[in-house]
């Protein structure tokens, strides 16, 4: 029984490590998690060593995809139309803008890294936006 931590979004290829919760099973953390850091000083007789298994082909993984853009009219759809060129499912976002700049939290379902960054690449190049990257 096993589950990816929310904190930090596992997704395949990302090192990853195992804590055995009380009741929940087996939470996943990318091996650079913070919380996961945590959670390991306090007890570490509770970490395991995990590694990905075999994914099924339509397996698909949330991540979340931090923008830093120049606020202009539009730049939600434009974003939003990079994601769909790539056919990359948006189930979350997250938008303010102050003094002109937008920051926006995308959380987004892929299939693999490599499609993760192909997005980020055609982010990337829409105009105004000045770092699009996994959180």
């Amino acid at each position: 029984m096993t589950q990816l931590a929310r904190c930090c979004k596992p997704a395949p290829p990302d090192p990853i490590v195992g804590f055995v919760t009380r009741g929940k099973g087996v939470s996943i953390h990318r091996a650079s998690c913070k919380n996961f850091a945590e959670m390991a000083a306090k007890a570490p007789e509770r970490v395991i060593q995990t590694e990905w298994g075999a994914a099924l082909s339509d397996t698909v993984y949330p991540v979340d995809i931090f923008i830093l853009a120049g606020d202009r009219q539009g730049l939600l759809r434009d974003i939003s139309d990079a994601f769909l060129r790539e056919k990359i499912n948006v189930i979350g976002v997250n938008t303010q803008s102050a003094k002109g700049q937008a920051r926006m939290v995308f959380t987004a379902e892929i299939g693999s890294t490599g499609q993760l960054q192909k997005a980020l690449a055609a982010i990337a190049e829409v105009s105004g936006v000045q770092e699009a990257r996994r959180q």
